[in-house]
Parts: C-alpha cells; sequence; structure tokens
C-alpha cells in the first residue's frame, strides 16, 4: 500500500545564504517534509517501530539546518539524502525549505525549493 507522513512546519533558526550577513546574522526557515510509505503492520499493531517515527524527521531536519550551505538547494538535498539513509522504510520523499524574507532587494516573504524523490 502507498501511505503518506508528513511532518510540516518545522520552525528553525539557521545561518544560510550568500551573503556575509546571512552567515553572521541567519535568518528564519520552515521546513516541510512528505514521507512516501508503507504504514500497513503499523495501522494493525499499533506499534511505533513499524511506520516512520517523526522525532527521527525533526531530528534530521534540524540537525542538517544546522550545518551552513550557501544555498538552501544544499541542505534541501542533504536533508533529503539524510532521510532516506536514516529512515527504515521510506519509498520517497518530498523536502521544502521555505526561507522567509529573503534579503532580495525586493518586497518579498519568502523563497522556498522542493526536493522529490
Amino acid at each position: 500500500m502507498k501511505h503518506t507522513i508528513e511532518v510540516n512546519g518545522i520552525k528553525l533558526y539557521a545561518h544560510h545564504g550568500c551573503l556575509p550577513e546571512e552567515e553572521a546574522i541567519g535568518g528564519h526557515y520552515i521546513v516541510d517534509v512528505s514521507i512516501t510509505t508503507d504504514f500497513s503492520s503499523a495501522m494493525h499493531s499499533d506499534d511505533l517501530g513499524a511506520t516512520v517515527d517523526y522525532v527521527d524527521v525533526n531530528r534530521i531536519v534540524a540537525r542538517e539546518m544546522a550545518i551552513r550551505s550557501k544555498l538552501i538547494e544544499h541542505v534541501g538535498y542533504r536533508i533529503h539524502e539524510a532521510l532516506k539513509k536514516e529512515v527504515f522504510g521510506i519509498h520517497k520523499a518530498q523536502v521544502k525549505i521555505t526561507k522567509l524574507t529573503p534579503p532580495i532587494n525586493g518586497d518579498v516573504d519568502n523563497v522556498a525549493i522542493v526536493i522529490e524523490g
């Protein structure tokens, strides 16, 4: 079966960006993760070990976001790869990173990247 687990709105403060100010000051980010898996066993057994643990997803996202990157594309790739490598039972994962109020000389609420595969 195909099932989806989402961990949305992971709010983090990180120091990603190409500008020196972004490295020094940092900014606010929101990460959304969508995982395609099969949690049929967990539905019947009520066993956390038979499904994706949200705590693991949050831990991986926080760990990778704490490592500075110039591009959110790069940190998004690291998160995506770590999820697929470290979390059992993932068929497909989608990672969305939203950077709030980016310094791009305009009145822009946010920019985002999405990696899926």
